[in-house]
């Protein structure tokens, strides 16, 4: 997984009820892009650096989000 700053980092909810958290990176500590990042998350507005599992993807900060669909 690779990342630039302004990116985007989705963690899906990997459990029932679990909801999905969108978090924009705001600094990297490697300069290849590689994990760990800081994440400022949207939904409580707080910073924590991160670690991304297999549960995790990156969105580019040019790109917009494609939204969940049901079938």
């Amino acid at each position: 997984m690779k990342a630039a700053v302004g990116d985007k980092l989705v963690v899906e909810g990997t459990r029932h009820g679990e909801t999905r958290r969108i978090g924009v990176i705001v600094e990297l500590v490697h300069e290849d892009g590689s994990p760990p990042y800081t994440v400022h998350w949207e939904h409580d507005e707080h910073e924590t650096m991160v670690f991304p599992g297999p549960d995790a993807h990156v969105i580019a900060g040019n790109q917009r989000e494609t939204p969940l669909t049901t079938s």
